[in-house]
């Protein structure tokens, strides 16, 4: 099996100025590393008010010391420092969007599942948020998709259905499995499996993403729990 490629992570903190991913992407590339994530955000307060911050994750180069030290001698960079990726330190991320109490009930079996894999050295975190209305749901479900270390979404409500049920096609198609409690609309229709009992849909969501538990959503994809 092929060794996966080396990820490293860094944040720099630079001026807000027009040219500035340039030159760091420039300085980048010239040290032969690959960008794989990037995420820009103005500090609004605090000592670094006024300037952006930019987190990265990249395929190092040769030399990652020497990265450093050229992104410093950048005229507008500040400050840059070296970090651990987010999935060393968080792992895959369990994504449960829909009614709040539905959604309480999916992260209640998702979080103790998790507590059980992690105590064995997984990394799985799980994100929730609770929302109400079509056209909402429907973008924060485009919006999984997206979301770094994203690995499943469950979706938990009493009805979900038209645009949701679009936006359910487009996050399969980017990869990342769906479960739907079971409920009225046409979301269980597509996704990749129904769950009645919401407890139980979150163990299956963290199980699913586990490197360590057997089961598998490709055995199981269309039926009903």
């Amino acid at each position: 099996m092929d060794a996966q490629p080396e990820r490293c992570a860094m944040r720099i903190i630079a001026e807000n100025t027009s040219g500035v991913l340039r030159d760091i992407a420039t300085v980048i590339a010239g040290h032969g590393a690959n960008i794989l994530m990037i995420n820009q955000e103005i500090f609004d307060s605090g000592p670094y008010a006024g300037l952006g911050e930019l987190y990265l994750e990249y395929e190092p180069g040769p030399d990652r010391e020497k990265l450093v030290r050229d992104l410093e001698a950048i005229k507008s960079v500040r400050d840059v420092k070296n970090f651990q990726p987010f999935g060393d330190i968080f792992g895959s991320r369990v994504i449960i969007i829909g009614g709040g109490a539905q959604v309480a009930q999916v992260a209640l079996g998702a979080v103790n599942e998790a507590d059980r894999h992690n105590i064995r050295g997984e990394r799985i975190s799980v994100d929730t948020i609770p929302l109400v209305g079509e056209r909402t749901l429907a973008l924060a479900v485009d919006a999984v998709s997206r979301l770094p270390r994203a690995s499943i979404l469950v979706l938990a409500g009493s009805i979900m259905g038209g645009e949701i049920s679009k936006a359910v096609d487009r996050v399969r198609e980017a990869g990342i499995p769906v479960i739907a409690l079971k409920m009225a609309g046409t979301v269980p229709e597509h996704a990749d499996l129904v769950v009645t009992d919401p407890i139980q849909a979150g163990v299956f969501a963290v199980m699913q993403v586990s490197s360590k538990a057997v089961f598998d959503i490709n055995r199981v994809r269309g039926r009903e729990f």
